[in-house]
């Protein structure tokens, strides 16, 4: 049956059944009373109709909160229908709700930010990652243009030009982006950045270091060339002329060698992507070979103290050995003769503590918080004169963070360094069980 049918059968049958009520009360009592019972036969309809119209307009003021009756004849079908609508759109709206769920959580995993803007540049969402870079909040600046909301001068010319086809790279507080706007739709546009400060930090100590490292090497072969253009030159120089430039030219060799060899270490532990493989490692023996050797480079120039009152440890005992080493050789390069160094291996609350100090030149606060950056000099030619890379605390700073731990460094120039590895305490508990 055709929805006009169900609707129109029913309202026909009650106009009969109020003629039919008329008819009989004009049978019955005549005339006026049956006027008047059709009259009120009618108005009780009317009435039923606009209390169900009433009840219409107060569930849809308020569908959540309000419940339709269901009602007879016509209203009944169509409480269905509206029941029917209702449900379908609450699934639509729960589906929609749920995939909005879904692309929100998508776009906040990505690893760049996302600015979703209409055609007039006001913002209708952004991921949390795009709040970061941009310096946005949006709770607070949705419905705002987002030049009003990202004061540069050179986003501001990006997006007015309109010259999308090339990404902008501009620098942002602390943080270098790559930004591209992506027109879609006819009323919206994306806007994507992508933090590229930590590559670009990168790239940049790449270069910093093949520079640094060219010039460190460029020295020793400098003086190895000249004195073999020298000889070659020069035949018949005398035996003792020729012994001191073959012997420059050893240490000059030597240094060169440390210097790569350091370089190499330096690069195998910034390549290393696994955690430490964990090993006992005797910590008396280790300090005491470090001792013997520090003794033979001071060659009696300092008097070089060991204290232990620490545990073993659990780690990599070449990488920990090549750390307490470089800090304990630094002592000596740069400990005036005649100085002393203290070598203490302690227990602490914190956990175990490994201490080198000594009563040398010291070194300015301005230059404390760069020491363990690659070739960074406090004094370039002192550094020369000590044979030192400049490398060694760059190294120390790596085998520190696999080991998770810590080096603070307290000094005072003219009075000496003290130089504190603080290890964790789980380094100790993983020994003792």
């Amino acid at each position: 049956m055709s929805p006009r049918s169900l609707f129109w059968i029913p309202v026909i049958l009650r106009l009969l059944l109020v003629a039919m009520t008329m008819g009989l009360g004009w049978y019955w009592w005549g005339s006026t009373a049956g006027f008047v019972i059709g009259f009120i036969a009618v108005l009780g309809l009317a009435l039923i109709q606009l209390q169900y119209l009433y009840q219409l307009s107060l569930w849809l003021e308020n569908p959540d909160q309000i419940k339709l009756v269901d009602g007879f004849g016509a209203w009944t079908d169509i409480f269905a229908r509206l029941y029917k609508l209702r449900r379908e759109d609450q699934k639509n709206r729960n589906d929609l709700a749920e995939w909005l769920s879904r692309f929100r959580q998508a776009m906040s995993l990505l690893p760049d930010g996302v600015v979703i803007m209409d055609d007039v540049l006001f913002l209708e969402w952004c991921n949390p990652l795009a709040e970061k870079h941009l310096r946005l909040n949006l709770d607070r600046d949705k419905g705002m243009r987002v030049t009003n909301l990202i004061r540069s001068p050179e986003f501001i010319d990006y997006i007015i030009l309109g010259k999308y086809e090339k990404p902008l790279s501009m620098t942002l507080g602390e943080r270098k982006l790559i930004i591209h706007l992506i027109p879609f739709e006819q009323s919206r546009q994306i806007l994507v950045t992508h933090d590229v400060t930590d590559t670009d930090r990168l790239d940049q100590t790449r270069r910093d270091f093949i520079a640094n490292a060219s010039h460190e090497l460029r020295t020793p072969l400098t003086v190895i060339n000249g004195f073999l253009e020298i000889a070659a030159m020069q035949p018949d120089l005398d035996l003792e002329t020729r012994k001191q430039h073959l012997d420059l030219m050893v240490d000059q060799g030597k240094r060169m060698q440390n210097l790569v060899e350091d370089m190499l270490s330096l690069t195998r532990l910034e390549a290393i992507d696994h955690p430490v493989r964990p090993e006992p490692v005797k910590v008396a023996m280790l300090l005491q070979q470090i001792q013997r050797d520090s003794i033979a480079l001071s060659g009696g120039r300092h008097e070089i103290s060991l204290s232990m009152d620490g545990p073993d440890l659990l780690g990599s005992s070449d990488e920990l050995h090549s750390a307490f080493a470089n800090l304990v050789t630094n002592a000596v390069r740069y400990t005036p003769n005649g100085g002393k160094i203290d070598i203490i291996w302690e227990k602490h609350a914190e956990g175990p503590r490994f201490i080198v100090r000594d009563d040398g030149i010291g070194i300015r606060p301005e230059h404390i918080t760069r020491l363990t950056e690659r070739f960074y000099r406090v004094d370039k030619g002192r550094s020369r004169e000590t044979q030192g890379t400049g490398l060694g605390l760059a190294i120390v700073k790596h085998v520190l963070i696999r080991h998770e731990a810590q080096l603070t460094i307290e000094s005072e120039v003219g009075k000496g360094s003290s130089f504190i590895v603080q290890f964790p305490v789980t380094a100790v508990l993983a020994v003792n069980h």
